[in-house]
């Protein structure tokens, strides 16, 4: 299955896949033949791609300068802002597999974060407690992909 905008934009691969949650989903050939009738809708597309795109190269530049404590809170703020909720359904194992990191490393550094009151925890899903606590402990990535969002899709709610 062919999933996200690069399917419209007749991308010949997919160089995403579905990992779970919420999402609207339709026919490739109708939504490319809807983007080839919306100057609008395509000009979305290809913003969206931007986005996934500049995302990509920030979590790698991220990946390779930051702490996995850094990381896994921007990881968790930038979840918490596409979901629009103060409540994820992660397991350390998922997020091990997101960071590039053993499930041990991730299970150590939430229990450190859990420790300072940013998240409460139990299997498979991690409760925000505190807000501004996880901003301070993410790097400065979270903040760059959110204005890369925030310029070419608009402001998140809740945020």
């Amino acid at each position: 299955m062919k999933i996200g905008a690069s399917a419209a934009l007749d991308g010949r691969i997919s160089l995403s896949r579905a990992i779970g949650g919420h999402g609207v989903t339709c026919q490739v050939d109708v939504l490319k033949q809807a983007a080839r009738q919306s100057e609008t809708l395509h000009a979305l597309l290809i913003r969206h791609e931007q986005v996934v795109y500049a995302q990509a190269h920030q979590s790698a530049a991220c990946n390779a300068t930051h702490t996995i404590e850094e990381r896994l809170a921007r990881w968790l703020l930038r979840a918490r802002d596409l979901s629009q909720s103060d409540t994820l359904p992660f397991t350390q194992e998922f997020l091990g597999e997101m960071l590039g990191v053993r499930r041990t490393s991730v299970s150590v550094v939430a229990h450190t974060l859990q420790q300072a009151g940013f998240l409460k925890y139990a299997r498979g899903r991690i409760q925000i407690a505190d807000l501004e606590g996880l901003r301070e402990s993410a790097c400065e990535c979270y903040h760059t992909v959110s204005q890369y969002y925030d310029t070419l899709l608009g402001n998140l709610p809740n945020r």
